[in-house]
């Protein structure tokens, strides 16, 4: 549990892959321990105003997630990766069923 949480607009989240800050939406009051995550699982994303995990994914399994609000749209795309990620994920499980 957080001390204060993430309330509101305009928080900085770099995407560490990139290096691009995106500025995000926010309201919640946890945030994840770095320390307990399996060495399966990476933080991809944090919150620049006091470096907690803002997103993370897992190594091998096609599993990611934000702690923030992505809205590609309307208003900034900044986000707009994370919704073609998602969609290619799904798009890689379907051809793999089929197979």
């Amino acid at each position: 549990k957080m001390k204060f949480g993430h309330r509101g607009a305009n928080h900085p989240v770099m995407e560490l892959d990139r290096r691009k800050v995106e500025i995000a939406s926010q309201n919640h009051g946890f945030c994840v321990d770095p320390d307990s995550l399996p060495a399966e699982v990476e933080i991809t994303h944090l919150n620049l105003n006091d470096n907690t995990c803002a997103g993370l994914r897992h190594k091998q399994l096609p599993v990611f997630s934000v702690q923030y609000h992505p809205e590609a749209a309307p208003g900034p795309h900044d986000s707009q990766y994370l919704f073609n990620r998602f969609v290619d994920q799904m798009r890689d499980h379907r051809k793999a069923r089929r197979s």
